[in-house]
């Protein structure tokens, strides 16, 4: 046995939902009424509907549901370098467009990429001063692969304000915007009031199948919806995924700062152990990156023995690096459903691993 498998043979996990199994659409639909009619290529009530919700809630003038948001981010830049003129776009060396997309942007696209900062930390606004002539800036909230970190709320007010005094369009990663809402105590609507556009997944978090809102102004959203039939994103029907998705942003939304606060708790008890620590040692998000002292095989060896004495699922990978291995842990009903005494019997049992 390796450590995927008895990760996926763990009837309890520390991250996620749950497993994801066909009883979540099932989940979705039970009370759904079987007469409702499907959405016909980007068309119908099922998918206007939860556009409008959708805008509503981020504040925006319109919301556009798309199957991806590798699919919704890469055409929002492309938007606003047409707009503007400029085939420049900013954005962090740990963008997903940049390490994720098989540089997806670039070669649909021709844009020039400009990274802005160093792939430890946040970007910062003194290095937003000083980015050349751009058509867009992305900043991603929260920063995923740094572990979830966010900049404090004053300094995304100063950033949006320094891009629209020099008319750069401001786009926000928002794949897990609703995760953020607790650490800034701010409704999504005042988070993307700061942004020309947002981006949203409702299959992170949310937990749904697929699927993400792109939400900015009318114009822009008209060109959008262009670009998503270019795409093939318009498929003859979405709503499997568009059902799931406001199923689960109903259910879950409300959840968040339950999520934020397990997950300093779980972050406390993880760092109490010798030889493990968390970035951010104290998490500003559910999500965290959970980091253990030793070279892959020992720490394999040592959560995969974990995992088939608890029953509990700690994570199925491990990144390598020079003396310590990590992996990412986000906190959602999966964590909640675990009982304290089964909790207390996990850390036991590291501890003596």
């Amino acid at each position: 046995m390796d450590l995927r498998t008895s990760y996926q043979q763990t009837s309890q996990q520390l991250s996620g939902h749950g497993k994801r199994t066909v009883d979540v659409l099932q989940q979705a639909f039970i009370e759904v009424d079987p007469n409702l009619a499907s959405d016909h290529y980007g068309t119908g009530e099922v998918i206007e509907r939860f556009e409008q919700k959708l805008a509503q809630e981020l504040g925006t003038e319109d919301a556009i549901f798309f199957p991806s948001g590798t699919m919704a981010q890469q055409i929002a830049l492309r938007i606003w370098a047409d707009e503007t003129g400029n085939r420049r776009v900013a954005y962090h060396p740990l963008c997903h467009l940049e390490i994720h997309e098989q540089d997806g942007l670039k070669e649909l696209h021709h844009l020039e990429s400009i990274l802005l900062g160093d792939d430890k930390r946040l970007m910062t606004i003194e290095e937003v001063r000083a980015l050349p002539d751009v058509a867009s800036l992305l900043i991603e909230l929260p920063q995923r692969e740094l572990g979830g970190y966010l900049p404090p709320f004053d300094e995304l007010e100063a950033i949006s304000h320094f891009c629209h005094d020099r008319g750069i369009r401001l786009h926000l990663d928002g794949a897990r915007l609703f995760e953020t809402l607790p650490f800034y105590e701010k409704t999504a609507k005042e988070v993307c009031a700061l942004f020309d556009s947002v981006y949203v997944s409702f299959y992170k978090g949310i937990g749904g199948i697929a699927g993400a809102i792109l939400a900015g102004p009318k114009p822009f959203c008209t060109e959008a919806r262009v670009w998503k039939r270019r795409y093939g994103g318009d498929l003859i029907g979405l709503y499997p995924y568009i059902i799931s998705a406001d199923y689960y942003y109903a259910l879950r939304k409300g959840r968040m700062a339950d999520y934020y606060a397990q997950a300093k708790e779980l972050a406390h008890h993880f760092n109490a152990l010798d030889g493990v620590w968390t970035t951010p040692e104290v998490p500003v998000t559910n999500m965290f990156h959970l980091h253990f002292a030793g070279e892959y095989e020992a720490v394999a060896a040592r959560i995969q023995a974990v995992q088939v004495a608890t029953g509990i699922g700690i994570t199925g990978y491990l990144v390598s690096h020079d003396g310590y291995c990590s992996t990412e842990i986000s906190v959602g009903d999966a964590y909640r459903e675990i009982r304290d005494t089964e909790r207390v019997r996990l850390f036991e049992t590291l501890r003596s691993e």
